[in-house]
């Protein structure tokens, strides 16, 4: 079964729109791993819009379940990761000014940058998995940093899907094809939903893991967040 990493930056927002601990971000992580969540994701940027650097160290202990850090590898996040050495790093190229994560990397042109950022991370004992589109060149650039996983962006197959899903999938499943022959594990994220994550699944049953924030917590505004996590877990 691929696993299911709740993503709780939102949470995070709706806490940091008021101020002090409501809701408790701690809490929720907790109870989304109570709910049957594989895993827990984070994602803290430099500006602490949502998840805080003191979160993300608070969380480290309070976990049974896997923890995924995503981020760019700055010298801020890089350090971070050190410190916490969660199971796994997802290396992300945002920006600074980024709302939220739109493009994988030019695993050609950054190709020793990330060679040593994995090569880093890998001797501490974490898990690294590489955050990229499904150019097959770039997954085969990827490969050769070592890293252990890619994440799949996501975000073009959930636009793509309400128009033509046998379309909108077709290039993540060459891609999948192409890691797997590569021996990397596979990730996937961003804008999975409901609605189109089963679809997924059955298309590339070999994905490890999916890691889902957005459309999760906003269904659970409705369903509630035990119920949600369930939803989630049957489509996969």
């Amino acid at each position: 079964m691929t696993k299911l990493s709740v993503n709780i930056n939102k949470i995070a927002t709706i806490r940091n729109a008021r101020g002090g601990n409501i809701p408790d971000v701690i809490q929720v992580a907790i109870d989304c791993e109570k709910f049957g969540a594989h895993g827990i994701t984070v994602h803290p940027r430099p500006d602490e819009r949502h998840i805080r650097y003191d979160d993300v160290r608070n969380l480290r202990n309070k976990l049974g379940v896997e923890f995924n850090i995503e981020g760019n590898p700055t010298l801020q996040f890089m350090q971070l990761l050190l410190e916490v050495k969660p199971e796994q790093a997802t290396l992300v190229p945002d920006v600074e000014s980024a709302i939220t994560s739109d493009a994988g990397w030019d695993t050609i042109t950054n190709q020793v940058f990330l060679t040593d950022i994995v090569k880093e991370l890998k001797q501490a004992g974490i898990r690294v998995s590489i955050f990229i589109d499904t150019d097959q060149r770039l997954i085969e650039a990827a490969a050769k940093t070592g890293t252990d996983r890619i994440e799949l962006y996501t975000g073009p197959y959930a636009h793509n899907y309400s128009k033509n899903r046998e379309d909108a999938v077709k290039p993540f499943v060459e891609a999948a094809k192409t890691a797997q022959s590569l021996g990397l594990g596979i990730n996937a994220g961003h804008d999975l939903s409901l609605e189109n994550l089963e679809f997924l699944i059955k298309q590339i049953p070999f994905i490890d893991e999916v890691s889902i924030g957005h459309a999760l917590i906003s269904d659970a505004l409705y369903f509630g967040l035990e119920k949600t996590i369930q939803l989630y877990k049957n489509k996969l």
